[in-house]
């Protein structure tokens, strides 16, 4: 997944929400996490494991 893909978040507090990855990072913990900007231009954080490619 790279900046700029469209994903479906299916877990999570997110899931069922989609949209476009913005900003990929790795937490302290080294987990994968991305920021999803949606149509409507709302964003929010989420792991990388609870997003697939849509």
């Amino acid at each position: 997944m790279k900046d700029g893909d469209k994903c479906r978040v299916v877990g999570g507090v997110h899931a069922g929400k989609s949209g476009t990855v913005r900003d990929l990072n790795v937490s302290k913990s080294g987990q994968l996490t991305i920021t999803v900007v949606q149509a409507d231009g709302e964003r929010f954080k989420t792991l990388a494991k609870n997003v697939v490619a849509a």
